[in-house]
Parts: C-alpha cells; sequence; structure tokens
C-alpha cells in the first residue's frame, strides 16, 4: 500500500476586459470598487481586507502580492472552513488599451460541491467586474449569485 499524496484543487477563468490594466487593477483591489461585482461592504487595514457579504459571510484576507497593473493576489485568513487554505488572485497582461485577466483560485482541499458552486459563482462575479470596467454597471448586492 502506498501512502496517498495530499493534493488540492484549483479554479481558473480568463477573460478580456476592454479597459487598460490601471483600471482593472483597481475594480480588484480597492475597497470603494470591490463593492461594486463583489462583496457587500469591504476594508482594508494592514494589507488585511475584510470582505462582508452577511452577517454570516464575514471574512478576511491578506494580501500576498499587489503589483499595481499586474498581479492581486489574496490568502485567505477567516472565512469557510473549504475558503481558508485557498488563496485567489488576478494576473493581468495589458494588450492594445485592453486588458487580459488570468484569475485562479488555488488550494481547495477538495473537489466538493462548494468547490463547484464557488467556480461558477467566480464566473458570475467575472462578468459583473467586466461590465463594471468596461460600461459602469453595478449589479446590487442582492442579485449578485
Amino acid at each position: 500500500m502506498t501512502a496517498s499524496k495530499s493534493s488540492s484543487y484549483n479554479i481558473y477563468h480568463d477573460l478580456v476586459i476592454e479597459s487598460p490594466a490601471e483600471n482593472v487593477f483597481n475594480a480588484i483591489s480597492e475597497p470603494q470598487e470591490l463593492i461594486h461585482w463583489w462583496p457587500q461592504k469591504c476594508t482594508v487595514e494592514d494589507e488585511i481586507y475584510n470582505f462582508y457579504f452577511t452577517d454570516e459571510y464575514n471574512w478576511y484576507g491578506k494580501i500576498i502580492e499587489s503589483i499595481p497593473g499586474k498581479s492581486f493576489h489574496i490568502k485567505m485568513t477567516k472565512s469557510d472552513p473549504d475558503w481558508d487554505s485557498t488563496s485567489f488572485g488576478f494576473d493581468l497582461e495589458e494588450d492594445n488599451h485592453k486588458t487580459i485577466v488570468h484569475f485562479s483560485h488555488t488550494g481547495w482541499p477538495a473537489c466538493n460541491q462548494h468547490f463547484k458552486i464557488a467556480s461558477y459563482c467566480w464566473a458570475i462575479l467575472l462578468k459583473g467586474l467586466k461590465d463594471y470596467v468596461e460600461k459602469g454597471i453595478i449589479i446590487p448586492f442582492e442579485e449578485r449569485n
């Protein structure tokens, strides 16, 4: 019998946003912009973000990489047990005033229902990010899935 290796599961999405990387970076890193497409409320202090969705989902994450216009990554520190082992982030490539966004949410402990729902939700939320940056569309928090 061989020892089983521990493994993790990862979510990846790529999209193009028709806006310069600086605008995309601000939308993914600035609390006053994040609330337009992801959490209901958001603050940051000493590189710790508070992503508030509801009283039950009042989560925290620490910046592990922030290069303006290039990349922004967060390691979750207080959230759901499935999320606590994870990091999510955005790597940006600007090409002719468009930004290619490489999104990742890595380190999931299991390919369970929560992982699958999160992958779907990220796809929907990233569409919201795209619409927000390109067109200024803000979907009310209650309508975000």
